[in-house]
């Protein structure tokens, strides 16, 4: 009988998104070897399984945006559950990739897939954005001037694509094919990335506007909950995103 072996794979620079750290995308496959380590021609390699990233920081490490409660229930409770759903999706409906990326990009997607597999890839960006420190450089400070006028413009856009999104969905800083810098947003958990986008680009930095992300703290104050949040960014790391 044949063996399974798993490996882990690293979401690298191969995939389109250089900068995106691997412990955000992680996952890991397996595939049926033959004895003497060939694959099968008549088996195809297995469906890659995500897991939940870990977090840089405690629950409470941004108490003064987001209450400790929001954080937890945000990431252990919804996030995990699109994890579990995704890899379910994945395995019911045979959809393979060499990572989240590769998948989303897929033009013909489940939607337990795409609406999970987004759901995984967007709050994976988001957290790791979320870390404290991390000043804008020089250069991107140069580039939000060059784009949108001035950074305050860039901010207040940022969070009006925010406020404007009709029920829950996501604001995006992205480049376009020519690297410039442009602000979208999406529905429910859908992405740039994705061919039902709008507008697709690289997405190098997402907000959460679904209510589960700021009602605790909030309740129905959107705009207070964006206006804050553009505070804690790591614009350090937004950058480090940049084709």
């Amino acid at each position: 009988m044949d063996k399974r072996k798993f490996l882990k794979t690293t979401v690298i620079a191969s995939t389109g998104l250089a900068a995106i750290p691997s412990m955000l995308l992680s996952s890991c496959t397996s595939s049926h070897k033959n004895k003497d380590n060939s694959t099968p021609t008549d088996e195809k390699i297995a469906i890659t399984t995500f897991t939940l990233p870990k977090l840089n920081y405690n629950y409470d490490a941004f108490i003064d945006t987001i209450d400790a409660m929001t954080m937890e229930i945000h990431y252990s409770k919804h996030h995990q559950g699109y994890v579990n759903k995704l890899n379910k999706a994945l395995q019911e409906n045979a959809v393979s990739g060499n990572n989240i990326v590769d998948i989303l990009k897929n033009k013909e997607l489940p939607t337990a897939v795409r609406n999970n597999g987004g759901g995984h890839f967007n709050h994976s960006l988001y957290w790791d954005i979320l870390t404290p420190g991390g000043n804008m450089s020089d250069n991107f400070k140069n580039l939000l001037h060059q784009n949108f006028g001035s950074i305050e413009a860039f901010k207040n856009e940022l969070a009006d694509a925010g406020k404007k999104r009709f029920g829950s969905g996501w604001a995006w800083l992205c480049q376009d094919t020519d690297k410039k810098l442009f602000i979208t947003s999406t529905p429910n958990q859908d992405n740039p990335l994705m061919s039902t986008a709008d507008k697709q680009g690289h997405p190098i930095l997402g907000i959460d506007v679904w209510e589960h992300a700021y009602y605790l703290k909030y309740q129905n104050k959107r705009g207070d909950y964006l206006n804050n949040i553009i505070n804690i960014i790591n614009w350090q790391k937004v950058e480090a995103r940049m084709l």
